[in-house]
């Protein structure tokens, strides 16, 4: 990666994360306009409280089948960008897997991410069905029409697009591992992509470290966009839920 990649990308980086900031600040600035209430008593109850319902467990009790769906996309999606500090060192000095030296440990994170993309797939290809073909009861009420459907539909796009790049990534990079591409040293456990890697043979190594650099590019851009857009959506929640149940009021209605 030249220094003009780098400086690229520190620009695309400044802008994501400003315009963001900027964002924070309208939310920040709107919760200050309320009366101040104190919530830091009974930290327990609290803590349990976050994990109930920011993780989705509660919906496991009423809804099973959407409460491990729920589950898998968002815990996988937290996990999995994870792997974002290692993109944004690597973008920003020109290194690759950065975290390698991890060794073992490495190669787990790797491989776990893999699964759990995959598992993220196949949980948004469900949720995708069950809102717009099977047409479950409450999703086609009036108040889940029009945005609010097109606003759900947007966010499983993204949710697909992004863990197809990262294994299209991972599988491009396995791909020149074995090759023994210069700056592509061997790194990372790949169960997943390592069955996609194939889908390249035949193609020159130019090619394929254009594609490999084509879908790291757009992830990190892809993950940008997205991080942007929750402040439009009303998946904002997935950055405020944890605040939200911890700070919740805990007194009976």
């Amino acid at each position: 990666m030249s220094y003009l990649d780098n400086i690229l990308f520190a620009i695309i980086l400044g802008l994501g994360f400003g315009y963001f900031a900027i964002n924070v600040k309208k939310l920040i600035r709107n919760i200050k306009l309320g009366q101040d209430v104190n919530r830091t008593d009974n930290s327990a109850e609290r803590w349990k409280n976050m994990a109930m319902i920011a993780l989705g467990q509660s919906k496991m009790v009423k809804r099973p089948i959407a409460g491990i769906l729920h589950i898998i996309v968002y815990v996988g999606f937290i996990i999995i960008n994870l792997e974002l500090l290692e993109i944004i060192i690597d973008g920003l000095f020109g290194t690759h897997r950065a975290f390698s030296f991890m060794g073992g440990f490495y190669d787990v994170l790797i491989a776990s991410f893999e699964i759990l993309a995959v598992l993220v797939i196949i949980s948004v290809i469900a949720f995708w069905i069950r809102r717009n073909v099977i047409k479950i009861k409450r999703f086609v009420n009036s108040d889940m029409k029009a945005w609010p459907k097109s606003d759900a539909n947007y966010i499983l796009y993204f949710e697909i697009v992004l863990m197809s790049l990262f294994l299209i990534m991972n599988a491009s990079d396995y791909w020149l591992q074995q090759m023994d591409v210069n700056h592509y040293d061997e790194a990372g456990s790949f169960p997943i992509s390592q069955f996609i890697a194939p889908l390249f043979n035949g193609l020159s190594e130019g090619v394929v470290i254009i594609i490999e650099r084509t879908a790291w590019w757009l992830h990190i851009c892809g993950i940008l966009v997205f991080l942007n857009y929750l402040y439009f959506s009303k998946h904002l929640h997935i950055l405020l839920a944890f605040p939200n149940t911890y700070f919740a009021n805990l007194n009976p209605q």
